[in-house]
């Protein structure tokens, strides 16, 4: 399981902000994935902004780095080498001139998996991001996808604490998934979003969304994660 640190940064998830990340996991001619993250109202321990975490997604051909900062200023992937289970990952700001939200939320960038690297194995992770210089890890997976293989498109997830999760989901870049309410129980939890009545891009791009679970998850067995609404019917085991 991976190591997860943060059991008090999300109490309860709110409405969340469509944000736009970078990089993509399988199709690099694709837009950019799109990031929504989820706070808490009752004003849990604020977050470190030099903290870095992960998540796989996508059954292992990916992971996604989270960050904490702007949420109108993301971190782009700048680039990514590895060298056997360690792999290296540069994000820098985007080049832009408009002012950046004084905010600290959680952003997820999504990075796909270097050639030769195993998901069934750990993968330490070395991230640059300015001055910052942080370390995390991955354990390997107990039955990963292919690395080389191309996505299927279908919905995954992956735990990057113990109340944090990143939602990978395909579809329209023009129309990332809007949480409105999760309802967890011992072994399930339930994200609905918003059904919404809007014009969307007709493209098939890859968006990251940020869950934040009411309480954490006992237990070795998986969490199964429901989504409802937004287009997103399906239910998926949570990696991690």
């Amino acid at each position: 399981m991976i190591t997860r640190r943060r059991s008090a940064l999300f109490a309860l998830p709110l409405l969340a902000a469509a944000l736009l990340t970078a990089g993509c996991t399988a199709q690099p001619a694709s837009p950019s994935p799109t990031s929504t993250a989820s706070t808490s109202p009752d004003e849990p321990d604020t977050p470190d902004a030099q903290d870095v975490e992960a998540a796989w997604i996508d059954g292992g051909r990916g992971f996604a780095v989270v960050t904490w900062g702007s949420s109108t200023c993301l971190p782009l992937v700048e680039n990514i080498s590895a060298e056997g289970q360690t792999v290296s990952v540069i994000l820098a700001d985007p080049d832009t001139a408009t002012a950046c939200a004084k905010d600290l939320v959680p952003r997820a960038a999504s990075v796909g998996l270097p050639s030769g690297v195993d998901p069934a194995k750990d993968v330490e992770l070395k991230v640059t991001y300015g001055d910052l210089v942080a370390d995390t890890d991955l354990d390997g997976l107990s039955d990963p996808a292919d690395p080389e293989s191309e996505t299927d498109y279908a919905p995954s997830a992956g735990w990057f604490d113990d109340q944090g999760i990143v939602l990978l989901t395909w579809g329209s870049s023009g129309c990332p998934p809007q949480l409105e309410k999760i309802d967890q129980t011992a072994t399930t939890a339930t994200a609905t979003f918003f059904t919404t009545d809007q014009v969307c891009t007709m493209d098939m791009a890859p968006r990251l969304t940020i869950l934040g679970m009411p309480s954490e998850h006992e237990g070795d067995t998986p969490l199964e994660l429901v989504l409802t609404g937004g287009g997103l019917d399906a239910t998926l085991s949570v990696l991690g």
